[in-house]
């Protein structure tokens, strides 16, 4: 076994150089399940309320094996789970915290999405759970966007970031280079598209798989201090940088850089054609790596995991990211089973970080010793990446309120509608900020 704590200590303080936390779940329908456990002791139930309801959900293997892990080593405590998609998890998470009635352990992004919940006292600190030794196990700065005045709220499993995913066989096929400028990938995009194939792809639908884009594409151009700046109303979205970036997402537009009918079509569904090996580029989060490399896949040992090109003239560093420890799971307030609720918060959460890292699902927010043999090696590529990050800036929808992050998906849909002009959608940015 090697021991890789040292290496995730650094990859851990360089994702959260600059992070304040895609969430990203599948497009899948919700359902409603009971797992149960037996026991001598008495029986308590807990209701946990998750994402991964898809099978093409990267997560959703590893953290069913950890659900049925913590249910054998707890028979006393029996588990009533429902998992919804992404998209209508956020209807139903917000539903369920105004009529007070979370569930007693439930996923949520962090940062401003989980802050209005904390505020309104939705949600239990758990500072006095957590002397045991777990912040020991932490690696370090994980906890920074579920800390709100001094307190703690959540615990992470993961730590994510965005990746310009490209399809190396496609690239070589045709004779086209892999971009590493923004220059570069227009000519890329039109000398794919000349060979009528499809040069990148997103499920606009689900709105937020668009954020993965314009999120990177905003801070190459305008520099991680004015975007973040921005999203914490210390600035302005009016910025020469960031009105050129989404200029430049519309060129992409235009250009015809996306698959067809990208509005009408969800995450899952924008995916298909990249699995097939039929598109070369695709940016989303790192936690994509367990559905390229998984067995059966086509496009395994095809892949290459890049950090996104620079933009000409942006303020911008190669070395600048986005993402950072943005999920986690949390306690209602409410609960009437804290000590268990609270061990299963902890329980899932180390347990799926290990997991989840084995799957190609993402990076660890855990001290643990891995033998890196069985580390997916885009896992291991985005690690190294990671290692070199200058700042890391948490994902937008993340880091602004529930409200504001909602509003931003809709204004992006809007630029990428070519509904709004760039302008226009910095000023309406700037609108939020006013508030």
């Amino acid at each position: 076994m090697k021991n890789v704590l040292k290496k995730l200590a650094t990859i851990s303080m360089s994702l959260l150089l600059v992070t304040s936390a895609v969430g990203c779940g599948s497009s899948s329908s919700g359902d409603s399940k009971s797992a149960n456990a037996s026991g001598d002791s008495k029986q308590v139930t807990l209701k946990l309320w998750h994402v991964w309801a898809a099978d093409s959900e990267s997560n959703r293997k590893p953290f069913l094996k950890v659900l049925d892990d913590f249910q054998k080593e707890n028979p006393n405590i029996k588990l009533d789970i429902d998992e919804t998609e992404a998209k209508a998890y956020d209807t139903k998470i917000k539903t369920a915290a105004a009529g007070d009635e979370l569930p007693d352990v439930f996923y949520s992004q962090a940062g401003g999405s989980v802050k209005g919940y904390v505020d309104a006292g939705k949600i239990l600190p758990i500072d006095d759970y957590l002397n045991d030794g777990t912040k020991d196990r932490l690696l370090p700065g994980v906890l920074s966007n579920m800390t709100f005045d001094g307190k703690v709220y959540g615990l992470p499993y993961t730590q994510a970031t965005a990746v310009f995913f490209v399809n190396k066989e496609l690239f070589d096929q045709n004779g086209i280079k892999i971009p590493e400028t923004y220059n570069e990938l227009v000519t890329a995009v039109k000398a794919f598209r000349a060979k009528g194939i499809t040069p990148m792809t997103v499920g606009a639908k689900d709105e937020w798989p668009t954020t993965q884009y314009f999120d990177i594409m905003s801070i190459r151009d305008a520099g991680a201090k004015v975007v973040n700046d921005a999203l914490e109303k210390k600035g302005s979205y009016e910025d020469p940088g960031f009105i050129d970036a989404a200029a430049k997402f519309q060129e992409l537009v235009k250009l015809q850089a996306f698959n067809d009918g990208a509005l009408g079509v969800t995450r899952d569904e924008s995916e298909i054609g990249f699995y097939e090996g039929k598109i070369p580029m695709y940016v989303n989060g790192s936690w994509t790596v367990g559905n390229i490399d998984k067995d059966g896949s086509k496009i395994k040992g095809k892949v290459l995991a890049l950090k996104f090109p620079t933009i000409e003239g942006g303020k911008g560093d190669i070395n600048d990211f986005t993402g950072g420890a943005a999920e986690g799971f949390f306690v209602s307030a409410k609960t009437q089973h804290k000590e268990e609720a609270v061990k299963l918060q902890k329980y899932i959460t180390e347990h799926h970080s290990k997991e989840a890292y084995l799957a190609g699902a993402g990076i660890p927010t855990w001290k643990m010793d891995v033998d890196e043999s069985k580390i997916d090696p885009l896992n291991l590529q985005i690690a190294k990446n990671l290692k070199e990050a200058k700042t890391t800036t948490l994902w937008f929808n993340s880091k602004l309120s529930t409200k504001d992050g909602d509003d931003y998906q809709k204004e992006l849909t809007q630029l990428f509608s070519l509904q709004v002009t760039p302008e226009q959608f910095a000023k309406d940015m700037q609108k939020m900020n006013a508030k």
